[in-house]
């Protein structure tokens, strides 16, 4: 039409905003793709949110980028977007060995970044660095919580562990490992896997013979699907203990029905829960992805925001971003309050215990499992 031709021309050209481009780094393709497609998804969202808002600024362009849960790979695209000068800040890295893999290369840059699921501590806490940030937990509370629970009221205390050999896995091992002993608990055996590893029948095998009432399993989704299917083959019947890193739909619709019962800890109650988990749910859903937002996209969601909240305060300046995300306390996310400590570690999260139960992970407290109805194997 004429009219947009002459808008188009006009001086309102002028007051058309900025574009700042901020990235997404996750496993888009590969074995774990599931959640970070979700994640990828989420942080979509909050763009889409953001842009359709007349008050802001500016405008995101989100750029979104593989790293395959792949160290390498994700030290190569993490290179690409800290290099890119017009890219204003990171939200990365689902995987734990990744993510831990790249903080030298966003420290050398210079360049924000806002961590939306990897839970290893030492990604924040092995260095203390302005440009390190993360929304979601570390998995130090989980493995304290699920030793107190399992030894306590669930009088479990014959453990084995199989950890994939990840830094992720054997961070996993080492802090669940450390509290069972504190709780009286007993590890009979432990087994490290490779992160692509197919068979465990010798693994299991040997854990047949040593009979524990718990398998402890510390890794991701992929294996722990493997683990539980050639249990069932074997015929250990020991009840299955997961990690964050198993929470979610990719699990329960991968293990069918061998999903139930299992127990995981997660840092976040359910998504209906969350202080704007029922906005969220809304939102995401009206976009009809093909993907689920997994148990991370809350958090993928909220690091987007945040990070684009922050640029709309600062502008679009590396330097400003890092020292504004360094003055975060008290930020209202749809997870709730976001505050950062000295190293950028988001001190809230509070740990929730979750069980499987008809094909859906539940809080254990909504489950047939804590009103005695249903029972975990062996009580």
């Amino acid at each position: 039409m004429i009219v947009g031709l002459g808008i188009g021309a006009g001086p309102l050209a002028a007051s058309a905003k900025d574009t700042v481009k901020i990235a997404f780094i996750g496993p888009l393709t590969g074995s774990n793709s599931a959640h970070g497609l979700g994640g990828r998804n989420s942080a979509e969202l909050a763009v889409k949110l953001h842009n359709g808002d007349p008050k802001s600024k500016y405008n995101f362009s989100l750029i979104n980028l593989d790293d395959e849960c792949k160290p390498n790979v994700g030290v190569q695209v993490a290179t690409k977007a800290a290099t890119d000068n017009s890219i204003m800040a990171v939200i990365p890295h689902y995987c734990s060995s990744v993510a831990i893999a790249t903080v030298d290369v966003y420290h050398q840059f210079g360049i924000p970044t806002v961590v939306w699921a990897a839970v290893l501590p030492e990604i924040i806490y092995g260095q203390k660095t302005k440009e390190m940030h993360r929304v979601s937990a570390t998995l130090v509370n989980q493995n304290k919580v699920a030793a107190q629970f399992l030894t306590g009221p669930q009088k479990y205390k014959r453990w084995v562990a199989i950890y994939d050999t990840t830094d992720y896995g054997k961070s996993m091992f080492k802090y669940f490992s450390q509290f069972l002993k504190e709780n009286g608990g007993t590890m009979l055996g432990s087994f490290g896997v490779g992160a692509d590893q197919q068979d465990f029948n010798a693994e299991l095998t040997k854990i047949k013979e040593l009979n524990p009432e718990i398998i402890y399993f510390g890794g991701l989704t992929p294996i722990g699907i493997r683990v539980l299917k050639q249990m069932e083959k074997l015929g250990i019947t020991a009840q299955f203990q997961g990690t964050s890193g198993i929470v979610g739909e990719a699990f329960v619709n991968g293990a069918g029905t061998l999903a139930e019962g299992t127990v995981a800890m997660y840092d976040n109650p359910p998504v209906e829960k969350l202080p704007g988990g029922k906005f969220f749910v809304e939102k995401y859903t009206q976009q009809k992805y093909n993907e689920p937002p997994e148990a991370y996209g809350p958090y993928a969601y909220s690091a987007t925001t945040l990070v684009m909240d922050t640029i709309e305060k600062v502008g679009p300046n590396r330097k400003k971003i890092n020292e504004e995300l360094g003055k975060v306390k008290n930020y209202d996310s749809i997870v709730g309050k976001i505050s950062f400590d000295d190293y950028g570690q988001n001190i809230n999260p509070v740990t929730t215990k979750y069980v499987v139960q008809d094909g859906k992970w539940l809080d254990w407290n909504d489950s047939e499992y804590a009103s005695g109805k249903r029972k975990l194997k062996g009580r």
